[in-house]
């Protein structure tokens, strides 16, 4: 099979296409052939080991000195079950499936194979309305926005303002925002302001032109998915008991909240299958969709990441794996 695969950590240059062996599912695994996949700004961050020193030096001992361990890289697809082991009791050939590889990555190419019931990473039937491409980039974003707002007991009438609302997170972020009743204020780039109106912003502001922590204007809930304003912009934002998100946060914004009796909730998510069965829910009557910016083929997955480098993707970058009109 064809799959793009990661000779050392680098520049984009460094993925490269080549023909590797076909994965072969064990007794408890699926077989999905992928249609298509996603580049996340994780993915960049990886490839590249864009990370303070400590941290870079960590990662190397978790995925490999010189190059990853495991390298194929990808974590979101959609695809097609193409066989199943014997022990698998959710799944059968033909299901149309997305999902999240997890740590296992490998949906940077055409075939991977995924355990029925994973520690790490989820997997569920396809939103019935939605094609490869549109389904491949929910679960990261979704997911993650998911879980935050959900930690944060969003309720009607609160005021939410989103920091990156224009990116992969953010986007979801501000459609179940809304779902849950919020007033949704979106921060993001020049070129996505009229796309947050239309996911459900009330009001969008162009981080290029203005900065939400001089305003004056403060609000009960501020999720930031980019983590770059500093602990007293924050804390000057924020309503009297207001509540800050951080979905890339500082170790200083964690430590400075709780000796301020601030209320921070940071960390990333532990995925569940019935949270992407509840997005896919969502999909299907209508509350909520992706948003794509552009679509790559496989062998441009390279220049995919130099793009989404450029910091200036609006929601998500999708890798057309298999070029298919079933949705």
């Amino acid at each position: 099979m064809k799959a793009i695969v990661c000779t050392k950590y680098g520049s984009p240059d460094v993925l490269q296409l080549k023909e590797v062996e076909n994965p072969t599912p064990k007794d408890n695994e699926v077989l999905i052939r992928i249609h298509a996949t996603t580049v996340t700004a994780g993915d960049c961050e990886l490839r590249g080991l864009k990370f303070s020193f400590l941290l870079r030096s960590l990662m190397r001992l978790g995925f490999g000195f010189r190059r990853p361990r495991k390298n194929i890289l990808g974590m979101e697809l959609a695809g097609e079950v193409e066989s199943v082991g014997k022990d698998v009791n959710l799944f059968k050939k033909g299901d149309q499936v997305f999902g999240t590889t997890g740590m296992s990555f490998g949906s940077y190419a055409e075939y991977v194979c995924l355990r029925e019931e994973r520690k790490m990473g989820v997997l569920a039937i396809k939103p019935t309305n939605m094609t490869y491409e549109e389904a491949a980039a929910v679960p990261i974003g979704g997911l993650e926005a998911l879980h935050f707002l959900r930690k944060g007991n969003i309720q009607s009438g609160q005021k939410v303002l989103i920091s990156g609302a224009s990116g992969t997170i953010g986007t979801f972020a501000i459609q179940l925002a809304q779902y849950y009743g919020a007033e949704v204020i979106g921060v993001g780039n020049p070129t996505s302001l009229e796309m947050m109106k239309s996911l459900g912003a009330e009001k969008v502001i162009d981080y290029t032109k203005e900065d939400f922590t001089k305003s004056g204007e403060t609000y009960d809930v501020i999720f930031d998915v980019v983590g770059k304003s500093s602990f007293s912009d924050y804390k000057r934002s924020l309503k009297k008991n207001g509540l800050l998100l951080l979905a890339n946060p500082k170790l200083s914004h964690v430590v400075r909240g709780q000796r301020n009796s601030m209320k921070v909730i940071a960390g990333s998510s532990n995925p569940k299958t019935e949270d992407l069965i509840f997005l896919k829910e969502l999909i299907e009557e209508g509350k909520i969709k992706s948003v794509i910016d552009r679509r790559y083929p496989l062998e441009q997955i390279p220049e995919a990441h130099r793009y989404v480098e450029t910091g200036q993707k609006t929601g998500n970058i999708v890798i057309t794996v298999v070029n298919s009109t079933k949705s």
